[in-house]
């Protein structure tokens, strides 16, 4: 277990073996979470990470999408859309 103090400004540092383990470096963010009434903190990035692949989960076999050259195919017919589209604007 690992203590540190709370500074009147509400400051904590991180011990070192704490940031080692979570991989942060300087200037990185920290995510505090809330579950089953105890806080946890973790590393903001993996956090945002996590939460946009649940977010995506599903998405690719929805859009019928089953390697990367499927998505490419995709993105490539998304962009020609978008470039017609810029273009008939000013046609």
């Amino acid at each position: 277990m690992e203590v540190a103090r709370v500074t009147s400004k509400g400051q904590v540092t991180i011990p070192v073996g704490i940031r080692k383990r979570m991989n942060l470096k300087d200037g990185d963010k920290v995510a505090f979470l809330e579950r089953d009434g105890k806080c946890y903190i973790e590393n903001a990035a993996l956090v945002a990470i996590n939460r946009a692949q649940e977010a995506f989960a599903g998405e690719a076999e929805r859009l019928g999408l089953k390697n990367e050259e499927d998505v490419v195919a995709m993105v490539k017919e998304i962009r020609r859309a978008r470039w017609e589209k810029r273009n008939a604007d000013h046609a």
